[in-house]
C-alpha cells in the first residue's frame, strides 16, 4: 500500500466551500449559437427564395 501526503491539501483548508449552481455561458458557446442561428436563417431565406421563383415560373404556366 502506498501512502500519499495530503497535509496542505484543499481538502483541509478552513475555509467555506462555494458550490456554482449557474454559470454564464462562454463566448465560445455564444459564436457557436450565432452561427447556428445565422445558418438557419440562410437556408430559411434560401427556402422561401427558391419557393417565390418556382412560383414566378410556373404560375404564368398555370394561368395561360
Amino acid at each position: 500500500m502506498s501512502q500519499h501526503n495530503i497535509v496542505g491539501s484543499e481538502a483541509f483548508q478552513k475555509r467555506p466551500q462555494v458550490y456554482l449552481r449557474s454559470v454564464k455561458s462562454g463566448g465560445v458557446r455564444r459564436v457557436r449559437a450565432r452561427t447556428a442561428l445565422a445558418f438557419g436563417l440562410g437556408v430559411a431565406v434560401t427556402v422561401i427564395g427558391g419557393v417565390v421563383a418556382a412560383a414566378a415560373v410556373f404560375m404564368p404556366a398555370m394561368g395561360g
